[in-house]
């Protein structure tokens, strides 16, 4: 399961955030994923918890936000929903389309706790 991989780079990425602002644990982690991605929303929330564990994000809630696929025509220049597999502009139908959104895989947002000083 290759998404176990992905929350081990997500954990690491989110100490970094943690260590850059001088905060103590992270809450909330927000991250964006497209169908296009190539991960399991279902499966790198599963696998969140294993690599998380002993880490400063460790009790943080794990928010997985699910992005659209969107497509530009470079026929008719309209941006449209498009779905897997069937990357059509949804305005003329045309096939000619470049993939605008739906392929990320984001650290959106981290929301982190701080000492009282």
């Amino acid at each position: 399961m290759h998404e176990l991989a992905v929350a081990q780079a997500l954990v690491e990425q989110v100490e970094a955030v943690i260590a850059q602002h001088g905060a103590t644990q992270a809450c909330l982690i927000r991250v964006r994923i497209g169908p296009l991605a190539g991960v399991v929303s279902e499966l790198l929330a599963s696998a969140f918890p294993l690599a998380a564990a002993g880490s400063r994000a460790e009790h943080a809630t794990l928010d997985l936000v699910a992005a659209p696929i969107m497509v530009h025509c470079q026929t008719c220049g309209a941006e449209t929903e498009a779905a897997m597999n069937r990357l059509l502009c949804g305005a003329c139908g045309d096939w000619h389309t470049r993939i605008m959104s739906g392929d990320e895989l984001l650290l959106e947002s981290v929301e982190l706790e701080t000492v009282p000083t």
